[in-house]
């Protein structure tokens, strides 16, 4: 008879699977207890996992994880919270997950949205909302108080009012009656004041004034002296221009051989150069000494709000001063 060499025989393995299909038939399932809750905890306990085991398997706080076990919801997040809790719980111990996920759902509402508040905080209302609420109808029942009582109160006098009043109490003090022409009795009363409207306050007068010109001059003599100042001397003309042109600064414009006209600033000031239709060839402030050669075009316009500081000078020698204000260029060639 061969010696057992330690190794199961086919019949022992049979016999072994048999046993394992057995108690596979009595494991806990997510259908089991009065809710999913029991149903999973049963199952941890036939696996033997501990709490804390298990939360470091789902990465789900132990103390929701009994939570769920009680089927204790106000000491969880919202629903949906709680179903992928449920969820990882039950796929960490061999079972569908989804199955029991949906054992949840149906045991209650699945829109729920509420989220718990958070440890440490207890909810309450905001006292601040309430005193600003009591502030505002407190100044809103001031502001209607006050008005009531503007209006109840009688107005103050006016001017017009305390004057008519005066004079009824002198009327009412002076004698009833005195005897006119012909006999006929004629009430007198004191004379009335007359209307703030029509006083007019004194003239101003320049404290010193009168005596200084009773001191200078007698009675009127000031108002009868003539203007003794000397007339201001007459400005003479600027006179033009003498000699070659001498560049004394920037020279803008055309070149000399395509400029007959050149303009020359004798202080700073500036010019407009357009053209008979209103389009502008150049426009440019310029200093002491610049110049600019008008191009050798019909119809040309110079335009310039002080012409005396303008020098002119026609195929490069000096001829006059810019004449006016707006001048053609063909004059200044003319002239």
């Amino acid at each position: 008879m061969p010696l057992d060499t330690g190794h199961l025989s086919q019949a022992k393995l049979a016999e072994g699977a048999a046993n394992h299909d057995f108690l596979e038939a009595f494991a806990p399932t997510v259908d089991q207890g009065a809710h999913v809750g029991e149903a999973l905890r049963a199952a941890r306990e036939y696996h033997g996992v501990s709490l804390e085991r298990l939360a470091e398997i789902t990465k789900v706080r132990a103390p929701y994880l009994a939570a769920i076990e009680e089927m204790r919801l106000a000491d969880l997040p919202s629903r949906p919270f709680v179903a992928g809790y449920i969820r990882a719980y039950a796929r960490a111990l061999g079972l569908d997950g989804d199955l029991a996920a949906a054992r949840f759902n149906a045991a209650g509402p699945v829109g729920e949205a509420r989220l718990p508040n958070p440890l440490g905080v207890e909810a309450g209302s905001d006292n601040r909302v309430g005193l600003v609420f009591t502030i505002g109808l407190v100044l809103i029942g001031a502001i209607v108080l006050w008005n009531v009582v503007q209006r109840l109160l009688p107005d103050a006098p006016t001017q017009a009012q305390i004057q008519k009043d005066a004079v009824e109490q002198a009327a009412l003090k002076a004698p009833s009656s005195t005897a006119g022409p012909g006999g006929a009795v004629v009430s007198l009363g004191p004379p009335l004041p007359a209307p703030v409207e029509s006083t007019i306050p004194p003239a101003y007068e320049t404290p010193g004034l009168a005596a200084a010109t009773a001191a200078a001059l007698p009675g009127d003599t000031v108002t009868a002296l003539p203007d003794v100042r000397p007339p201001a001397p007459p400005v003479p003309p600027p006179a033009p221009p003498e000699g070659p042109f001498a560049p004394n600064g920037q020279v803008f414009g055309a070149a000399p051989e395509a400029s007959v006209v050149t303009l020359q600033a004798r202080r700073p000031t500036s010019i407009i150069v357009r053209r008979s239709d209103a389009q502008v060839v150049f426009a440019r402030q310029l200093a002491e000494g610049e110049a600019y050669r008008v191009p050798a075009v019909a119809g040309l316009v110079v335009d310039c709000p002080m012409p005396d500081a303008i020098d002119v000078y026609v195929g490069g020698q000096g001829k006059s001063i810019l004449p006016a204000g707006v001048t053609p260029v063909g004059k200044l060639v003319g002239s």
